[in-house]
């Protein structure tokens, strides 16, 4: 696995269905190193953050995989890294693989992989549709959350050498799935 693109959004503001929303959703890819912090990634818009954030939820990362599958369905849009507001794009993430617990060297960061992405309608607002939910909830694309234990600079090019495989946790892909039965 190897990290196509970082990636940094800026805080947005939205006019939805007559309410104004704040979003940091909206992420593209950057040039430099991008430093991941033990909370967040610094210089990146964290908006709410009962959902995105803090110790479990540092740092999210996606699939370049997946794209191809979304571009499918939205061919219209203007697609580039970021667009499900990861940090990281990385090559051959599988969430059917990555179980909760393992740990990674990156750079010079080491990360723990820690839950999936629940989508919420902001996802919907960088798609322009709220169809988009529904489609990621019945796949197993959802990109997975990951604890920074080790913070430092990471960069496009860099790769994820598993350091620590868990032993007896699940799948993200399963967590995700236990997590549809209940919502």
């Amino acid at each position: 696995m190897k990290v196509v693109s970082v990636n940094l959004g800026e805080k947005k503001t939205i006019n939805y269905k007559g309410k104004i929303v704040e979003t940091g959703i909206f992420k593209f890819p950057v040039e430099n190193a991008i430093f991941l912090g033990e909370q967040d990634v610094v210089g990146d818009a964290v908006i709410d953050r009962r959902y995105h954030g803090g110790v479990d939820q540092a740092v999210y990362g996606y699939s370049e995989n997946h794209y191809k599958f979304w571009k499918e369905l939205y061919p219209n849009l203007d697609w580039q890294y970021g667009m499900f507001g990861e940090n990281l794009t990385i090559s051959n993430l599988e969430e059917t693989v990555l179980c909760v617990g393992d740990t990674y060297k990156l750079g010079e960061v080491i990360l723990e992989v820690t839950k999936p992405r629940e989508p919420c309608f902001k996802l919907g607002l960088r798609f322009g549709t709220q169809a988009v939910l529904k489609q990621f909830w019945n796949s197993t694309k959802c990109g997975v959350y990951f604890k920074v234990l080790k913070t430092g600079n990471v960069n496009a090019g860099d790769t994820l050498v598993l350091i620590k495989k868990a032993v007896d946790t699940p799948t993200i892909a399963e967590v995700y799935d236990t997590k549809k039965e209940v919502d």
